[in-house]
C-alpha cells in the first residue's frame, strides 16, 4: 500500500511537471506564432506546403463548368462565386461595380461566290458548340455592315506586307483582306492598317493545332471604358455620347471578323493572281494556293452586332496591415473569358483563390501582414483591361500615394517553361522566390535551375505591352509591376476548346504547374507585405537603361542626334540606385527598435516605392496621352523592335532623316532623361535644394 501510494505520488508530481512543460510549450509556441514575421522561416515553409494541385485542380473545374463572357449572368454568377469564397476564409471582402460599353454580335455571314456559279456559306461557328452558351466568334467593338468583294491575302498586315504585295502589282483596295493573326501587331492595328488602304472588310484566322478554333478578341484601340476616358465609369457619373469623337476614334472604321484556319484554307485554295512572297509560303501551317489573289472568288460579307451597357463586377479581399495599413500589395487576375476560359484566364484565378486559402491559413496560425495585401478580380479585361482600368482611374490618387507593387497573373498555366515580366527592380527578388520553388517538370530541381538552363541564364521580359491588366497600374499609375506565365502560347487561345478538358489533358495534367505559380505568387506578395525594408533592387533598372542606350546609339549612329542626356541620367540613377542599396543593408542590420529607426525604414520605403512614378509624364506619350510611362508602354508603330522609351520609338518609326524629324526623337530623348532623372531624385529624397529656411536660418536638408 505504501508502495502503491508513493508510486501515485510520483505520478502526480511527474504529470504536475508535464503540465507545466506543455503549457509553457503551448504559450511559447502561440507567442511564436502571434509575433513572428509573416518572411520567417515558419511561415514561408507553411505557405509552400500548404500547396495542393487537388484543391487548384477543384477551383478550375468549379470556375469552368459554363462560358462566362463578362456583362453576361454566367459572369455574375462567376463573381459570386468567388467573393463566397474570400468571405468563407472570413477576409474583408468587397465588390467595385461599374457601367460600361461593351459589344456583343447578332448576326454574322460569310458567304463565297465562286466563278462557276455555286456558293459556299463558311461555318462560323465553332462544331459541337452550337448550343452551348458559348458565345459566337466575333470582334467586339467591330462597326456593323456589310461588304462585297474579291479576297486577298494580306499575311499579317504589316507595312512592310503591303509593300510586297504592292510590289507584286496586287491592288488591295476594295479587296476583302485575308489576315493572319501575328507579326508583332494587334487585332486593332491590323484591321485599321487594312482601312487606311482602302480594304473593305478584314477576316482574320490563327494558324494552329486546333483547325477548327476561332479567336475571338477586341478590336477597340486602347484601354478601359470608351464612355468615360481617364475616370471611373461608375452607375450614374459622366458618360461620353456615342458620336462623341473621342468615343468614335476608340472603334475601327470598317468591318472585322474572325475566322478558323480551315474556314482561310478553302478562301486561300481559291486564290489566283500573283505568287505569294517565298517568306510567307515557307511559315504558313495553312495550305493555300500559293497565290495572293485579289479573286477569282467573291466573298459576300455581313456582320451586325450591338454596342450596351452593362455591369461589370470587381471582386476583392483585403487583409489588412498590422503596421502599415496605409502601404498595398496587390494581386489581380482577371475573371471574366470569351469562352470557358480554363486558361485564359481561370487558371490565374484558381491561383489566385489559392492564395487566399493559404494566407488565411496563415492568418489562423496567427500571422497578419506587415502591409496591406489586395486580392484582385477583374471582370471585362478581354474587351480592353475595363474593370481594372476603370478602378484604377477611379482610385488613382490612393494608388499612386500608397501602393508598394502590383503582382498579375492572367493565364498561369499555357504549357511548359516559365516567363516572367516585370520593372526590373524585382529582378533580384524574382530570382531568389525561384530557387525556393520546386519544378513542375524536373525531379530533384528548383524552378530556378529549370529556368535558368532553359534560357541559358535568367531572361526576364519587360512590360511594355498591354496585354494584361498590369497595364493600367504601371503605364497609367506607375506601379511597379509584375506578370507571370507558365508556358508561352497555347493553340486553344480565345477558341471554345479552352475547356477544363484541354487543361486535364494538354497544358497540366497534374496541375503542378499551378503549384509553381501560385508558390512564386504568393511568395512574392509576402516578401513584398512583410520585408522592414522593401526588397527593391534599382541597380538592375539602371543597368537595363544603360543597355538601351547602346541599342539605341548603334540605331541613330550618322545622325545629329545626342543621347548624353539619356547617359547622364542613367548615371546618375546607377549612383543613387548604389547608394540607396547600401543604406537598406545598413539598415537591415540595425536591430534598434525606436521610433527614429522606424521612421528612417518608413523614408526609405517610400523612396524605393515612389521611383517608379518618376518615369511618367503628365502629358504622356504624344498621340496617346492616357499612357504616361516614358520607358515602357505602346508603340504607336507597332511594328517597331524597340520595345522601351516608347516616346522615343515612336519619333524613329516617324523620322526620314530630316532635321525637323531629328528635333522631334531628340525632344523625346530628353523626355526620357527628365524622366529618369525624377525616378533618381525620387530614390534618393532629393528636392531641387538641398536647403531650406529652419527658424530663420538655411539649415541642410
Amino acid at each position: 500500500m505504501l508502495h502503491l501510494c508513493s508510486n501515485l505520488h510520483f505520478s502526480i508530481k511527474t504529470w504536475s511537471f508535464l503540465s507545466m512543460l506543455f503549457i509553457l510549450a503551448f504559450f511559447t509556441t502561440l507567442n511564436y506564432y502571434q509575433h513572428s514575421r509573416p518572411t520567417s522561416l515558419f511561415y514561408f515553409n507553411s505557405f509552400i506546403t500548404s500547396a495542393t494541385n487537388y484543391t487548384l485542380a477543384t477551383y478550375l473545374r468549379h470556375l469552368t463548368l459554363h462560358p462566362h463572357l463578362a456583362g453576361t449572368a454566367p459572369s455574375l454568377h462567376t463573381a459570386l462565386y468567388v467573393k463566397s469564397h474570400f468571405q468563407s476564409l472570413n477576409l474583408q471582402t468587397h465588390v467595385a461595380n461599374y457601367s460600361v460599353l461593351l459589344s456583343y454580335p447578332l448576326f454574322s455571314s460569310v458567304i463565297i461566290h465562286f466563278p462557276n456559279g455555286s456558293v459556299l456559306s463558311l461555318g462560323l461557328v465553332e462544331p459541337g458548340f452550337s448550343s452551348s452558351g458559348v458565345v459566337k466568334p466575333y470582334h467586339a467593338y467591330s462597326p456593323s455592315g456589310s461588304a462585297y468583294g474579291e479576297p486577298c491575302f494580306l499575311n499579317y498586315g504589316r507595312e512592310k506586307d503591303y509593300i510586297a504585295l504592292g510590289a507584286s502589282g496586287v491592288k488591295v483596295k476594295g479587296c476583302v483582306g485575308i489576315v493572319r493573326r501575328g507579326g508583332g501587331l494587334s487585332r486593332n492595328e491590323m484591321v485599321e492598317k487594312a482601312a487606311a488602304r482602302g480594304v473593305k472588310a478584314v477576316l482574320m484566322f490563327t494558324e494552329g493545332e486546333f483547325e477548327n478554333g476561332v479567336e475571338r478578341g477586341t478590336v477597340m484601340n486602347g484601354l478601359g471604358d470608351p464612355l468615360s476616358p481617364g475616370w471611373g465609369g461608375v452607375e450614374n457619373g459622366e458618360k461620353l455620347r456615342m458620336d462623341d469623337p473621342l468615343v468614335m476614334q476608340r472603334f475601327p472604321s470598317i468591318h472585322s471578323l474572325p475566322i478558323s484556319m480551315k474556314s482561310a484554307e478553302i478562301i486561300l485554295k481559291s486564290l489566283e493572281g500573283p505568287e505569294m512572297p517565298y517568306e510567307w509560303r515557307k511559315s504558313m501551317r495553312c495550305s493555300t494556293s500559293g497565290r495572293l489573289g485579289p479573286g477569282p472568288i467573291m466573298i459576300n460579307f455581313t456582320y451586325q452586332g450591338e454596342k450596351k451597357m452593362a455591369t461589370v463586377h470587381n471582386v476583392f479581399a483585403v487583409i489588412r496591415g498590422s503596421q502599415e495599413p496605409d502601404r498595398f500589395v496587390l494581386l489581380g487576375n482577371h475573371r471574366d473569358a470569351w469562352t470557358y476560359g480554363a486558361v485564359d484566364p481561370n487558371s490565374g484565378t484558381a491561383a489566385l483563390l489559392d492564395i487566399a486559402r493559404r494566407y488565411a491559413l496563415l492568418m489562423r496560425l496567427g500571422w497578419n501582414p506587415r502591409r496591406t495585401i489586395i486580392l484582385c478580380s477583374w471582370d471585362a479585361e478581354e474587351f480592353g483591361m475595363i474593370g481594372s482600368t476603370e478602378w484604377v482611374e477611379q482610385n488613382l490618387i490612393n494608388l499612386g500615394s500608397k501602393s508598394v507593387a502590383y503582382l498579375n497573373v492572367d493565364c498561369a498555366v499555357q504549357g511548359p517553361g516559365f516567363f516572367p515580366s516585370t520593372t526590373p527592380q524585382f529582378d533580384n527578388l524574382l530570382t531568389e522566390i525561384t530557387k525556393k520553388i520546386n519544378d513542375p517538370d524536373s525531379e530533384g530541381k528548383t524552378l530556378y535551375e529549370r529556368w535558368t538552363a532553359a534560357d541559358r541564364g535568367i531572361k526576364i521580359q519587360r512590360l511594355s505591352g498591354v496585354d494584361s491588366d498590369f497595364a493600367p497600374f504601371l503605364h497609367h499609375a506607375g506601379v511597379p509591376s509584375v506578370d507571370l506565365y507558365y508556358g508561352r502560347d497555347f493553340p486553344v487561345y480565345h477558341t471554345a476548346f479552352d475547356s477544363y478538358n484541354w487543361m486535364v489533358n494538354f497544358g497540366d495534367p497534374f496541375f503542378q504547374r499551378h503549384v509553381a505559380v501560385t508558390g512564386v505568387w504568393g511568395l512574392l506578395a509576402l516578401r513584398l507585405a512583410d520585408d522592414p525594408i522593401l526588397p527593391f533592387n534599382y541597380l538592375p533598372y539602371a543597368a537595363e537603361l544603360q543597355d538601351y542606350t547602346r541599342i539605341l546609339s548603334k540605331l541613330l549612329e550618322g545622325r545629329n542626334i545626342s543621347l548624353h542626356p539619356i547617359t547622364a541620367a542613367t548615371q546618375e540613377l546607377a549612383a543613387t540606385a548604389k547608394e540607396t542599396l547600401d543604406e537598406a543593408k545598413k539598415l537591415k542590420v540595425d536591430k534598434v527598435t525606436d521610433e527614429r529607426t522606424a521612421l528612417k525604414r518608413r523614408i526609405l520605403n517610400d523612396r524605393l516605392m515612389f521611383a517608379e512614378r518618376g518615369f511618367l509624364d503628365a502629358e504622356g506619350l504624344q498621340g496617346r496621352p492616357w499612357f504616361k510611362h516614358m520607358v515602357y508602354g505602346p508603340r504607336n508603330d507597332g511594328e517597331s523592335e524597340l520595345y522601351f522609351f516608347p516616346g522615343i520609338a515612336n519619333a524613329i518609326s516617324k523620322s526620314s532623316g530630316g532635321e525637323e524629324q531629328n528635333a522631334a526623337i531628340q525632344h523625346e530623348i530628353w523626355r526620357g532623361a527628365r524622366a529618369i532623372q525624377r525616378a533618381a531624385h525620387a530614390l534618393k529624397g532629393r528636392f531641387i535644394c538641398d536647403t531650406i529656411f529652419v527658424c530663420g536660418r538655411l539649415e541642410k536638408l
